[in-house]
């Protein structure tokens, strides 16, 4: 077995695929999951093809003594933070659990393997939402931020926070400012799954319309599984950094539904329907990101266009439009530890 690696948010698309990505690797692999996630079968869905190569430790990124608990029992060569509130709307609807969730658990994270484990290499999911009212475009490392959203100003803390324990405790942590990036495994919640899903229930006859918000936003948008190879090559590294992760082309929600609706047969015009409660309170009309270092210092590049992302989103979606998945039952096949 190779290095060990603790990964926060594995329950979620960048989880499930990193943690795939680094069994690949010979890694031993590790979670960090909520108590209640272990109870209940059907947050561990992403996992499930992964059980019996993967250790979940319980433990919440909301307590300091659970997250303590966890690295004084197992060291680790590796962590990758991802956990987050990563919900924009939610994050207006609610801003005291995003930044209490954001801020705190990086810096609890931060601070326990300083204390307990200084040799780990550290890895913070950064955001572009970080730079919001964009200054310039595209959008590079050294692009100052002006977030929009209390998700995005969350995000900003936890870049900097990374950045002050690098800087301050000589400790190898760096941040990846990662740009939308999507997969059939992506959140129901986010607006390109909810296309391909409202796609998929309106070609199995279960939905006669999809309401959306801005449809002339544009985003620079990644498949999942390419962006966790860029986590992993940052920290292979001989010295810290933070980087851009990007396509480096940007296309409207309107070019998504286009081309999701047509993978179907259909027109998205004659389906969407704009719905103003939809739109952002401060909108971010414009991301591009400008990857230039990650590929000139990682060897980084992506391996999907847009249109084989939205094609893989929308087939697997219409795969499983025909029959609603029965409730999971709590798994106890993961090797659970605490």
């Amino acid at each position: 077995m190779g290095k060990r690696a603790l990964i926060t948010g594995i329950t979620g698309q960048d989880g499930s695929y990193l943690a795939e990505h680094l069994l690949s690797l010979d890694y031993e692999v590790h979670g960090l999951v909520r108590r209640v996630a272990l109870a209940d079968g059907s947050r561990l869905a992403r996992l499930e093809h992964l059980r019996d190569q993967i250790t979940l430790h319980a433990a919440s990124l909301e307590s300091y003594p659970s997250i303590w608990h966890v690295l004084g029992r197992t060291s680790f060569d590796e962590c990758y933070h991802l956990a987050a509130q990563s919900y924009v709307a939610d994050s207006f609807a609610d801003s005291f659990t995003t930044m209490n969730a954001n801020v705190c658990g990086t810096h609890y994270l931060l601070e326990a393997l300083r204390q307990l484990q200084p040799r780990c290499k550290f890895y913070f999911a950064g955001s572009s939402e970080m730079f919001g009212k964009v200054r310039e475009t595209p959008q590079s490392e050294t692009t100052p931020f002006h977030p929009r959203s209390p998700y995005g100003v969350s995000k900003a803390t936890g870049f900097f926070l990374t950045q002050n324990y690098r800087e301050a405790y000589d400790f190898f942590a760096c941040a990846g400012i990662l740009f939308n990036h999507e997969s059939p495994r992506r959140g129901p919640e986010f607006v390109t799954r909810k296309i391909t899903r409202g796609v998929a229930r309106i070609k199995a006859g279960k939905a006669s319309e999809l309401k959306l918000g801005n449809l002339e936003a544009r985003r620079d948008w990644g498949h999942a599984a390419d962006y966790v190879r860029a986590m992993h090559l940052m920290l292979q590294q001989p010295t810290p950094a933070d980087f851009v992760v990007a396509t480096g082309t940007m296309h409207t929600v309107r070019e998504f539904c286009d081309l999701a609706f047509a993978e179907a047969g259909l027109d998205y015009r004659e389906w969407v329907q704009i719905d103003p409660d939809l739109y952002r309170p401060a909108e971010v009309e414009t991301l591009q990101g400008d990857a230039s270092r990650a590929r000139s210092v990682l060897g980084w590049r992506p391996r999907y266009d847009f249109q084989e992302l939205v094609r893989e989103m929308v087939q697997s979606d219409l795969q499983h439009a025909g029959a609603e998945a029965a409730p999971a039952k709590p798994s106890q096949r993961f090797k659970i530890v605490g």
